[in-house]
């Protein structure tokens, strides 16, 4: 027998060979940031440009520029899996923070609405196809197999941590990552445009030209032709797809917060055994351990907030008196919400520091990500809050609205602060259950139930005789210990609730401003201190960060909530 299990150690060796090395990284990464750069720029100065009529850019160059990007994107794409496929080891490892159920099931109902949104402006191209060029038809067209293409690839390889073609992956994946940015671009500058349209359109003020199609502005356009839209269908497709922009710049930016995930573990090598959180919680702790106050409060206030954004659409369409009402109770709610807000998000932080979890210091990018999403997004709502408080205490007119304005222009910036502290706190702390590991229980046996006796003795500091389950009638089994924490414990449902509450309020508060609320122009205070120009300029910039931060949020919460 020795003879025979003598070349028993030789098979040892090999398996160390067998892993991959890990290969330098940083001049595929610069390779792929400079081409994402370069690309990106390009795209900025022909969007930006195609947003005016001085300008001799048309809309024309940005959709056919963004159109060629997406098939590109979509052509790599699928060269990305069928490589993947052909190749058993391409991928060898499977990051399982990265690309959460809730963040693809999200990805995948705003690829839904974007594809609803396509069929509206094909719809409405269609309609004066004569007078319009094809490449207007194209786009959308492109875009929708893009939407497909993208969402499928991402739903599947999203936790991928490939090891082959590391510089032409790293390079695909930027590209790709840079045409959803563009997508991005176009659509908030095309929706803040339109929204200066119709503020001077109410307040006979000059304005600019819309990227989208509103046909009366293309002075500039090398097509001309009188295209007008008359009919009552091509108005519900022109109505219709600005009211599902919002849906299409969430999707590019779940998808590019995704690729920038899988460009980072493009070459890692990971332990066989998964540190930190998992992504996956039992049924029972997802839908019962919470004391239903935070759900019940926060879709209260969901509900209301609903009701106040619509008296706020009519109001403000209406004469000037309705519109100082409607004001005064959007920021009345607005006021209360951020209030309640920001003392839910301190109490969880009080709370946390009564946590014994350990903290978890893995390597975790989508974590990273996350945090720097948080802090970064939150810039966009601070800057236009810090000039509200400026134009309000040095601006002259000091009535009932002005200081309505200063409450909520200082809670929005309270309530971001206390929310990033409760949020990034949360996502680095260890899973329910988990305490640090220099301090061992006092009581080894407490709490463990075996269902084998016999193993029971082998462990130190337990009686000899426990009255504990014996074993089962069919024989001897495998040893199994339960350790029995303490189910629904009351912090554990707090941080659920806190959870929920925020969850829903950070929702109400994405609807608002990103189907149309902007109280920033209704309410004169700021553009009366700054000029039109100036605080256009602050809001069209700064807005579409804050709005990205409430959806952002959302997805932040929810991994809170599972992981509480």
């Amino acid at each position: 027998m020795s003879e025979e299990l003598a070349p028993g150690p030789k098979e040892s060796p090999p398996a160390p060979r067998v892993a991959p090395r890990e290969v330098w990284k940083k001049g595929g990464r610069l390779l792929s940031v400079l081409l994402a750069v370069n690309v990106l720029l390009l795209a900025c100065t022909l969007i930006s440009g195609g947003a005016f009529n001085k300008v001799a850019v048309y809309d024309t160059d940005v959709f056919a520029l963004l159109t060629t990007m997406m098939l590109l994107a979509a052509l790599w794409i699928l060269f990305y899996l069928l490589g993947t496929v052909r190749c058993p080891d391409a991928v060898p490892y499977r990051d399982a923070h990265a690309g959460p159920i809730w963040l693809r099931g999200g990805l995948v109902l705003f690829g839904i609405c974007t594809l609803v949104m396509d069929v509206f402006k094909t719809g409405y191209y269609s309609s004066f196809f004569e007078c319009q060029s094809v490449i207007k038809i194209l786009h959308p067209l492109a875009q929708a197999v893009f939407v497909i293409v993208q969402t499928y690839f991402l739903w599947v390889s999203a936790k991928d941590c490939v090891h082959v073609h590391l510089d032409l992956t790293r390079c695909g994946l930027m590209f790709t990552l840079t045409t959803n940015l563009a997508i991005w671009m176009a659509a908030v500058v095309d929706e803040s445009v339109h929204q200066a349209h119709s503020y001077s359109s109410s307040h006979s003020n000059a304005s600019h030209a819309r990227l989208g199609p509103d046909p009366e502005q293309r002075v500039g356009s090398p097509i001309g032709g009188d295209c007008s839209c008359n009919t009552a269908l091509c108005q519900i497709f022109q109505q219709g797809y600005f009211y599902l922009y919002p849906f299409n710049i969430e999707y590019s930016l779940f998808a590019s917060t995704m690729l920038y995930v899988m460009w980072k573990n493009v070459g890692r090598l990971l332990a066989s055994s998964t540190h930190g959180h998992s992504h996956t919680p039992s049924r029972v702790s997802l839908f019962q351990e919470t004391f239903f106050v935070g759900p019940v409060l926060g879709l209260m206030l969901f509900m209301v907030g609903l009701a106040v954004f619509i008296i706020y659409e009519v109001q403000v369409s209406g004469e000037r008196g309705h519109t100082q009402q409607g004001l005064v109770i959007y920021y009345s709610f607005t006021i209360i919400c951020l209030g309640l807000m920001t003392l839910v998000s301190l109490s969880g932080s009080i709370i946390y520091r009564f946590d014994r979890r350990a903290m978890d210091h893995h390597k975790n990018p989508t974590r990273t990500l996350d945090v720097a999403l948080l802090m970064g997004a939150a810039l966009g709502q601070y800057a236009i809050s810090y000039y509200s408080i400026v134009a309000v205490v040095a601006g002259t007119p000091r009535d009932l609205l002005g200081g309505l304005n200063l409450a909520h222009a200082l809670l929005m910036i309270a309530q971001h602060t206390f929310q990033n502290v409760f949020v990034i706190e949360s996502l680095h702390r260890g899973p329910p259950g988990a305490e640090p590991r220099d301090t061992p229980p006092k009581e080894p046996c407490h709490s463990l139930t075996f269902a084998n006796l016999d193993a029971l003795h082998t462990l130190p500091g337990c009686p000899p005789a426990p009255m504990l389950v014996g074993p089962s009638a069919e024989g001897p089994q495998e040893s199994v210990a339960i350790i029995l924490a303490p189910r629904g414990h009351w912090r554990r449902r707090c941080l659920k609730d806190i959870s929920l509450f925020l969850l829903l309020c950070n929702i109400i508060l994405w609807i608002m401003p990103a189907f149309g609320a902007r109280p920033h122009f209704s309410n004169t205070v700021e553009v009366d201190f700054y000029g039109y120009s100036l605080w256009a300029a602050i809001v069209n910039i700064c807005l579409p960060f804050g709005i990205f931060y409430r959806m952002h949020a959302v997805s932040s919460l929810l991994e809170v909530y599972v992981l509480s």
